[in-house]
């Protein structure tokens, strides 16, 4: 990767990547952000009763489909 520093009153200020790169990085911080999220909720569900489909049929109005 090809990478530009710009500086500003002699410190540096900007790193200048190319485009693809860019894109790249941004995908995999997308990725890292959704997995980040999904074990949060994982282990936030681990504390919740779970429900039958039956109850929630009900609770939905739903109706069994006879067999």
């Amino acid at each position: 990767m090809k990478t530009q520093i710009i500086e500003k009153h002699g410190k540096k200020e900007f790193a200048v990547i190319p485009y693809k790169e860019y894109l790249r990085m941004q995908e995999e911080l997308e990725d890292y952000y959704d997995l980040r999220e999904l074990r949060k909720a994982k282990s936030d569900s681990k504390n919740q009763e779970g429900r039958s489909f039956d109850i929630v049929a009900a609770e939905l109005g739903l109706k069994k489909k006879k067999a």
